[in-house]
């Protein structure tokens, strides 16, 4: 099943600039960037986390432990490990990885680039990534960060999501479309 991309919300996109902000005066940035890289993936693979994370009977505090024991073990910087306690201590730990989300967006949008989440339904070769890449650069004009996903119910082709634009060349989608031309007949 597809993975839906939540739109951060402003108090997520606040957590980010901060965080983004802290981390280019203390020139950790990249160390930071790849903390939340990593954070990411952990919410990604493991939805015993994502649901204590946003479980509402456990206490801020319980939440806060439990994320920086995690962040100690996966071995992150100091300022993403405070960072990580204050969103949690705030009663923001089950908007993390929003607040992830919205870092990327800030960052790339510094770094004159744009993200992209390339959903296909087998892992693309080396050379489908590049020319979807160049493809995207040429269309758009500047660099695209390209976040590949896999979803085997799509049956074949991609579909590309930058911001609020959704590119769908899936064949699901095309049968699907077929389908719907053809009862219409």
């Amino acid at each position: 099943m597809s993975e839906a991309i939540a739109i951060p919300s402003e108090a997520a996109s606040r957590y980010a600039s901060a965080l983004l902000q802290l981390a280019e005066e203390a020139k950790t940035l990249k160390t930071v960037e790849k903390d939340l890289k990593t954070l990411k993936g952990l919410f990604a693979k493991s939805t015993d986390l994502a649901d204590m994370a946003t479980s509402p009977v456990l206490a801020d505090g319980a939440k806060a432990k439990a994320l920086l024991a995690i962040a100690i073990k996966a071995k992150l910087g100091k300022l993403t490990k405070n960072f990580i306690g204050t969103a949690a201590d705030n009663g923001r730990a089950g908007e993390l990885t929003s607040m992830i989300t919205a870092f990327e967006q800030e960052l790339a949008e510094r770094r004159g680039t744009e993200s992209a989440v390339v959903t296909s339904a087998k892992k693309l070769t080396g050379a489908q990534i590049k020319s979807i890449s160049t493809s995207l650069k040429k269309s758009l004009g500047h660099a695209v960060k390209l976040e590949m996903r896999i979803d085997p119910e799509l049956l074949g082709g991609f579909a590309v999501k930058i911001g609020s634009k959704y590119y769908d060349a899936t064949l699901k989608t095309k049968l699907e479309g077929l389908k719907l031309a053809l009862k219409e007949a």
